[in-house]
């Protein structure tokens, strides 16, 4: 039976965790880098986006919004893929080090516990028009705020909107 708690690989932590990992990090004079998102159906431009976050430090944590959040800022019938299953798949990139999930609207308290050296979104989002509230929070504790190209037309909603296209003409051609 699914939960909406990730099981254990040794990726995916609870927050106090992450922060005794944090610190060990921290001794070692390791840059950390921290994003956040749904990641429901992991993609390409996913992958890209979480290997160049990982190059801007030695490790990168995502904050991974859990499946209550993901419904609010999706919509229904999301997320596609339970909790669990989002942080194994990231959990199984080399990029990734950490996950924890958050059920907050934003990942701000995170962000302000994790104390990142680097916060990285993707480029949907901008140092303008789209800025994550995050961001500021990233600055108020002194991290660099980097916007990562977009990798165009690469995204879950793409993916499950040609999804439906395709279930869509079979349907179609089965009645013919």
């Amino acid at each position: 039976m699914p939960t909406d708690r990730p099981a254990a690989t040794g990726c995916d932590l609870d927050l106090d965790a992450l922060l005794a990992r944090r610190s060990a990090w921290a001794a070692a004079g390791e840059r950390v880098v921290l994003t956040n998102g749904c990641f429901d159906l992991l993609h390409v431009g996913h992958v890209r986006y979480l290997a160049a976050a990982r190059a801007l430090g030695d490790r990168l944590v995502i904050a991974l919004n859990d499946d209550a959040s993901t419904r609010r800022l999706k919509g229904p019938g999301r997320p596609i893929l339970p909790l669990a299953e989002r942080a194994e798949l990231l959990c199984a990139l080399a990029a990734v080090d950490a996950v924890v999930p958050f059920g907050d609207p934003t990942a701000v308290a995170i962000v302000r516990a994790v104390r990142p050296e680097v916060y990285a979104k993707g480029g949907d989002y901008g140092p303008a028009a789209n800025r994550p509230p995050e961001a500021a929070a990233a600055a108020a504790v002194g991290a660099e705020v980097v916007f990562l190209p977009f990798v165009p037309e690469r995204s879950t909603s793409a993916i499950i909107g040609r999804i439906r296209e395709i279930a869509t003409g079979e349907r179609d051609r089965d009645r013919a």
